[in-house]
């Protein structure tokens, strides 16, 4: 079974490129799709994989590097990794309703909480599971791509059919730490709060673990996730456990005297000096960020139940001005964030 399984990666940018690469390192019948400027480097350069600190380098054999620009290319496959930006996902079901085969899975691999029912809704013949990648990839030239954060893979158990969990199987074996569980979504909410630093780094252009550990930028990113994690409980919205600390302490954990704050950080999470978020690399790039899919969700929540959400409704209105004037991170300094959040 393992060896038959053909994977599809739909949207091979970072994380596609990382998580197919894992899988082709080993021999496994992958395809990823993905832009054309994308295709040409690496065939140009190859395609290379490595943990944290270039930990467990791995190179794509040239016979495993099956590259394509057309969605036609996924027809035949068992399981398709759906890596788009979230603001793609429509899009995504479309395309890939028209190809692939009844009965196909499609996990989403992507950030926020509602791409699953999107892919869902436009993939009826197929069955569609929600996943979480708990890591982050810092993309380097030359097809090079490098795990910058620790964390696990996640994807939503399907007891019926064996073929998630021999994807389970493979990705363990090509280096990653996996779970499969039933109840995905608590674990969905608990990314996204994660993964609210990603508007801090756009705004700062300053690097993962500068935002953790440097006292200024700590500061904002504390007050932020609190109040995220207020409207969830007042919601009743359920959050689970997504390594050691509940994301609960999360703030109580960033407000805590720097030499403490590294032995209780150290636990929950390892990070690459350059790791950087993907939303910075987005308004580097001159392109649309996933802001409304990560504090425009809790923003959402929040008017939904009645509840305040000022500081990442702020965010969100800071990133849209950031994104129209097209000039890239404003660098904001601590000080100028926290003023502008105010």
């Amino acid at each position: 079974m393992e060896a038959s399984l053909r994977i599809g990666v739909m949207g091979a940018g970072a994380i596609g490129c990382y998580l197919g690469g894992r899988l082709a390192s080993r021999g496994n019948n992958v395809v990823f799709l993905g832009r054309e400027r994308l295709r040409r480097e690496l065939e140009a350069s190859g395609l290379s994989v490595a943990g944290l600190e270039g930990a467990n380098l791995r190179a794509v054999a040239k016979a495993y590097l099956v590259f394509a620009t057309e969605p036609s290319a996924l027809a035949d496959r068992d399981i398709v990794l759906c890596c788009v930006k979230s603001a793609q996902t429509s899009e995504a079901a479309e395309q890939l309703a028209s190809v692939l085969k009844p009965g196909a899975i499609v996990v989403s691999m992507q950030n926020g909480v509602s791409n699953a029912d999107v892919l869902r809704a436009g993939l009826p013949a197929q069955t569609v599971l929600g996943g979480i990648v708990g890591f982050n990839v810092v993309s380097k030239d030359g097809g090079n791509f490098r795990q910058a954060t620790t964390g696990p893979v996640v994807i939503e158990s399907l007891p019926s059919d064996p073929r998630v969990a021999t994807l389970g199987t493979l990705l363990e074996q090509a280096g990653l730490e996996v779970e499969i569980t039933a109840d995905i979504k608590p674990l969905q909410w608990s990314k996204l709060v994660m993964n609210l630093n990603n508007a801090v780094s756009a705004l700062t252009d300053r690097p993962t673990k500068e935002l953790i550990f440097g006292k200024g930028f700590r500061r904002s990113l504390a007050a932020i996730m609190e109040e995220a994690i207020g409207v969830l409980h007042k919601s009743g919205t359920p959050t689970a456990r997504l390594g050691p600390l509940p994301i609960r302490l999360f703030p109580f954990v960033l407000r805590l005297p720097a030499p403490l704050l590294r032995v209780v950080a150290s636990a929950q999470v390892k990070v690459d000096a350059e790791a950087r978020s993907s939303m910075w690399e987005d308004l580097t790039r001159g392109r649309k960020t996933e802001v409304d899919y990560l504090n425009g969700e809790i923003v959402r929540l929040a008017e939904r139940t009645g509840l305040p959400a000022p500081l990442n409704a702020r965010v969100v209105t800071l990133i849209h001005d950031v994104e129209e004037r097209g000039k890239g991170s404003p660098k904001l300094s601590a000080e100028a964030l926290w003023a502008a959040l105010h």
